[in-house]
């Protein structure tokens, strides 16, 4: 994993505690990582407990369908049951999709974990303090970049994830300009689709669009 991306899913996190930001001075880039790690950890664990059980319900659909299978009802009882065609349903696509989710997000945590082993003057950590140090020092105008794009929406109801994705984008594109502009919006684009809502994804897309325009950037 990049560092940078690694340091936009710490920032993330720390971006959910309001008070964390607020006193930057006085957290401890290790027991921000070492939370963080234990957030995306706790939610991969629960994540595959949720997947352990959609795989033995999948298990057990499939032994009844093997057994109930005309092929097999015909076969004597003391026998064992043949293997069966069995039909790819949408059901099924869509418990599979979510394991290869879950399987994602357990490698991010992962690899989160192994980026927090790295030394202290690690690019992880000079980039996340870089996020946090522009925003607390420009909050008013990247927020008010928010409200001037989210037509229709109050940025207090915004739904937070959706916002602290677009704080730390928008920051990125104004106030650091080290990452080339498609690379923010794709990364801040794929936070959202993991972390946030359904339409969270088209949504962050389209502010930072019109950020990228308004702003003249290139």
């Amino acid at each position: 994993m990049q560092a940078r991306r690694a340091a936009r899913e710490l920032a993330l996190i720390l971006f959910s505690q309001t008070e964390a930001i607020e006193n930057q001075n006085k957290w401890d880039f290790q027991d921000i990582i070492l939370k963080s790690v234990r957030t995306l950890t706790n939610n991969s664990t629960d994540e595959l407990n949720s997947a352990a059980a959609s795989i033995l319900e999948m298990k057990e659909y499939i032994e009844e369908y093997e057994a109930n299978h005309p092929s097999n009802l015909e076969r004597p009882i003391e026998v064992s049951n043949i293997p069966v065609p069995i039909p790819t349903t949408a059901q099924m696509q869509e418990k599979l999709d979510d394991l290869l989710n879950i399987a994602e997000k357990t490698m991010l945590a992962i690899e989160i974990a192994e980026m927090a082993t790295l030394e202290e003057n690690s690019d992880v950590k000079h980039y996340i303090i870089k996020i946090t140090q522009e925003f607390k020092e420009h909050k008013n105008e990247v927020d008010e970049q928010i409200k001037k794009f989210a037509v229709g929406w109050d940025i207090n109801r915004l739904v937070k994830m959706d916002k602290d994705i677009l704080r730390i984008a928008i920051t990125e594109l104004l106030y650091i300009n080290k990452t080339p502009i498609k690379v923010v919006i794709d990364e801040a684009v794929e936070l959202a689709k993991k972390y946030s809502t359904e339409d969270s994804g088209a949504f962050v897309n389209g502010i930072l669009g019109k950020v990228v325009i308004e702003n003249n950037l290139k």
